[in-house]
């Protein structure tokens, strides 16, 4: 077989890569059940008619499909449920379609975490697949859902991003907005199509201002001072209450008067506020911030990593009213999304963190010889029985070759039985006590394997800045 061509945008870790991804996984995870999420996991596929209504992610979505060709050649029969099928792109409409599903088994306000794969058709670049890991946190209500979660869940998000700090993940910043606040300020200027200045909107960190504004006019349909005053409140931002005075008075420079603008306004303004007591300087009011998904209708989010802005969010989300509908009840949400392997792939590419080891094992048993081998798996048995990660070397070789392949592999003990082998893997008459070795510092002691334990820092593999 032809050495393979990777696929571009399908991420595969090696093992220290992994290590690092389960850890940011297990912490986020931690994280969310601290704080009430509980965990759910929905099928890889939805039907097209939904997944091809939620904005303009729609053409990113991959269609499933089963290979046509029966054994005779002919034309084998699908249904049209399977012609209609699509890989889900994100975790929120799976989430919508399972609360729709199972209200009557749910208890409200329903907070859950799900940490699955997703698949988008887009062109690959850094931090972009087409296939990788996201962790969501939701919460939903059953007919309303008070504002203080659209408060709420950024700042668990920042947690849950702030416990990685020790292992060298870059500080964040969640950068909010309100879609009240921007829809009330566009329709104030006689704007009817907001969804597309929204659209426009958010491409300002991609193409710039002056981009935006020609999109704006010829895109949108705004006229040129209407795509300026856009730009002037998509410029606004801060961390403190004068972001909503800022906003009042440029609205009462363009003589824009909105209720909706000032619901959003004050919404934003607790938002901010709360955030300064809990999170001072985590949380910051951006007005440019807008998510182009249709979907979202309050609170909008995005956040970076400091120092590495030129990557893109790493997490986003908002508030949505009606995604969650079946007509007669609606399920209002608020929810935020990690791309976990758009963060894992920029901890690793620039080198910020490492796993200590790329295997799990703490202990590599030696082997004097085929005929001794038993002995050495009765040793890794118990070790393993009081959960020390062990592994029982792979051929009978000289022991300073076996000291060698534990090397190789980062480990940092190698024990080596009693029963009858010399320390050069000659057999002994006499049997002497098992002994076990620090490779890294050449100390060898005696040891038991019923009490024998490796320091707390070498049983399992650690993740820690690459400095360390």
């Amino acid at each position: 077989m032809a050495r393979p061509t990777p696929l571009s945008g399908f991420p595969e870790w090696l093992p220290d890569g992994r290590i690092v991804e389960q850890h940011v996984l297990d912490t986020l995870r931690r994280t969310f059940e601290l704080h009430g999420f509980g965990g759910i996991e929905t099928r890889a596929v939805e039907p097209l008619e939904q997944l091809l209504r939620k904005g303009e992610t729609s053409k990113e979505v991959y269609v499933l499909r089963r290979l046509q060709e029966d054994a005779e050649g002919g034309q084998a029969r699908s249904s049209k449920a399977d012609k209609q099928l699509g890989l889900h792109f994100d975790l929120t409409v799976p989430f919508a379609r399972y609360v729709l599903e199972n209200a009557g088994h749910l208890a409200f306000p329903f907070k859950r975490y799900q940490i699955q794969k997703v698949w988008r058709g887009e062109r690959p670049q850094d931090g972009r697949f087409r296939e990788f890991a996201q962790a969501d946190i939701d919460v939903v209500g059953a007919g309303d859902l008070p504002y203080h979660f659209e408060v709420e869940l950024p700042l668990v998000m920042a947690e849950a991003l702030g416990a990685l700090r020790d292992i060298g993940v870059p500080e964040v910043r969640v950068l909010v907005n309100n879609r009240r606040v921007a829809e009330g300020f566009y329709r104030g200027l006689g704007i009817d199509a907001v969804d597309d200045v929204l659209r426009q909107i958010d491409k300002l960190d991609k193409v710039g201002p002056e981009k935006v504004a020609a999109l704006l006019v010829a895109e949108a349909g705004t006229t040129p001072d209407q795509a300026e005053a856009c730009l002037a409140l998509a410029a606004i931002s801060g961390s403190d209450g004068t972001v909503v005075d800022r906003v009042r008075a440029l609205a009462a420079d363009r003589g824009v008067e909105s209720e909706l603008l000032e619901t959003g306004l004050a919404e934003l303004g607790a938002l901010i506020e709360a955030a300064s007591t809990r999170a001072p300087g985590v949380v910051v009011a951006d007005l440019k911030i807008a998510r182009g998904l249709d979907y979202y209708t309050g609170s909008v989010y995005e956040t970076l990593l400091v120092g590495h802005e030129q990557l893109g969010s790493i997490c986003s989300g908002g508030r949505y009213d009606t995604l969650a509908s079946d007509g007669a009840s609606t399920y209002p949400g608020v929810g935020l999304s990690i791309g976990v392997s758009r963060l894992v792939s920029r901890l690793l590419s620039a080198g910020l963190v490492r796993a200590t080891r790329s295997v799990p094992s703490a202990v590599v048993v030696a082997v004097s010889s085929e005929e001794t081998r038993p002995a050495s798996d009765a040793v890794a048995t118990t070790l393993r029985a009081r959960g020390i990660p062990v592994e029982v070397a792979p051929a009978a070789a000289k022991f300073g070759k076996q000291i060698r392949y534990a090397d190789r592999r980062g480990i940092p003990f190698v024990w080596f039985p009693g029963a009858g082998t010399g320390g050069d893997g000659t057999v002994e008459a006499e049997p002497h006590p098992d002994q076990v070795k620090d490779i890294r510092s050449g100390d060898q002691v005696e040891a038991d394997a019923a009490t024998w334990a490796p320091p707390a820092e070498d049983l399992w593999p650690r993740v820690v800045p690459a400095t360390h």
